[in-house]
């Protein structure tokens, strides 16, 4: 991969992004070995919304042992799989993590494919107020009982306008608006609307970089990486996950693979179909992604992968 020759000299943090299986992560460790090589500390910080989860190292195609041992890995399994972590918290996180770099002097590489990180990073975030774990659970519970779609259906009569900007069957996100509702008595879309926290790296402070590899090329690495998941400790990861009970409306429990690997411990799929369906499910999920980094990050440089 060809970096900026003048990446490491320039000295500014380096925002690596990229869809799943592009190369993100061995291309940030060789930047960080490049830095080293020349005398220049450095850390690669994660901006992965799954790589934050202990537990699920193969499934999340997190950095493995050796990697994270020759260079310095930040926030990556930090967070339990029994929690919800948000683009507010991984900010908190990050922004000590950044000083500390800036305090040595050392090339702070930030990668991941999750946009709204690092939109979030480079163009601030609206502060809506951390919920409460007994509101979050009541609302998870709530989901878990009674489904998205009558969710989304109270959602429409308390807060019909952020109700018509979501789908039925987004979970996720109605959840969430349901949480900010209860928890503040102000609509999502209030909060939104309001001014944004200052950016960690506004534009010019930080060197963009989005890594676009053909679609063919980006497909194949994908089925090549889940064929291998097997081998590296897959169903061993979601055995020890479901020991867990947790519910499958966490994030942990969304994971590509997860579902997959499931069924095939409890003797309901072969391992080739799960394979199958697990490597469809990521390279729709690299499409997403792919369409979001075009979209909202226009302004990126744009490195072959």
């Amino acid at each position: 991969m060809n970096f900026p020759a003048d990446l490491v000299e320039e000295g500014r943090p380096v925002l690596i992004a990229g869809p799943t299986a592009s190369g993100k992560s061995a291309a940030a460790a060789s930047l960080a070995v490049h830095a080293m090589d020349r005398g220049r500390a450095a850390a690669v910080i994660n901006a992965d919304s799954m790589q934050v989860y202990g537990g699920l190292r193969v499934l999340t195609a997190r950095p493995d042992v050796e990697a994270e041992a020759d260079v310095p890995h930040r926030l990556y399994g930090h967070v339990p799989p029994s929690e919800r972590y948000s683009v507010g918290r991984w900010l908190g996180d990050i922004a000590p993590v950044l000083a500390e770099a800036r305090a040595q002097g050392a090339l702070a590489i930030v990668v991941g494919g999750t946009g709204l990180y690092f939109r979030a990073l480079t163009e601030g975030l609206t502060a809506v107020p951390e919920i409460a774990q007994e509101i979050r659970r009541r609302w998870l519970e709530a989901l878990e009982q009674s489904g998205p779609e009558e969710l989304h259906a109270l959602l429409s009569e308390r807060d019909p306008a952020t109700a018509s900007r979501l789908k039925p069957g987004d979970s996720t996100r109605i959840v969430r608006a349901l949480e900010v509702l209860d928890a503040t008595g102000r609509s999502l879309l209030d909060w939104q609307e309001q001014e944004t926290s200052a950016p960690l790296l506004p534009a010019g402070s930080a060197r963009r970089l989005v890594l676009s590899p053909e679609r063919p090329v980006l497909y194949g690495r994908i089925d090549r990486r889940f064929e291998g998941m097997v081998a590296a400790g897959a169903l061993d990861e979601v055995r020890d996950l479901l020991k867990l009970e947790l519910s499958p409306e966490l994030p942990a429990m969304k994971a590509i693979g997860v579902r997959e690997f499931a069924a095939v411990l409890a003797g309901e799929m072969e391992p080739a179909d799960a394979i199958a369906r697990a490597q469809q499910e990521t390279r729709r999920y690299a499409k997403r992604q792919g369409t979001w980094f075009r979209n909202q990050m226009s302004d990126w440089e744009r490195i072959d992968a």
